[in-house]
């Protein structure tokens, strides 16, 4: 059985307006990822700094563009950005961190204890 649960689309639109996402349309293997602006009860998307993918190549930035609900296979937010980005804020903050001063280790021998 699967562990995927149906949601509500109208909330699960209206959460994601100002977000990231990821829509993939029905035909030619296409895909657009920008921000969402506005959707409709018809379920048509607006999205700004928007980027085509064909085949998961991308073709380049398109910018502002409207899709019509029935070209749209599903919608979700786009996360390959916001796990780069946490990851660059985690790599960040290791390296902000205070190095703490440690006395050096005495060499010693396999069986010796340090002096």
């Amino acid at each position: 059985m699967s562990s995927l649960s149906p949601i509500n689309p109208k909330p699960f639109l209206r959460d994601l307006i100002g977000k990231k996402i990821v829509v993939t349309l029905k035909f030619n293997n296409t895909q657009y990822r920008g921000i969402l602006v506005s959707t409709d009860n018809y379920f048509n998307l607006q999205l700004s700094d928007a980027e085509e993918f064909i085949s998961s190549q991308s073709k380049g930035k398109v910018g502002d563009i409207f899709l019509r609900c029935n070209n749209v296979l599903w919608i979700g937010e786009d996360r390959s950005n916001t796990a780069a980005s946490e990851s660059e804020k985690s790599e960040n903050a290791l390296e902000s961190q205070p190095v703490e001063d440690k006395e050096p280790l005495a060499h010693t021998a396999p069986n010796q204890e340090p002096v």
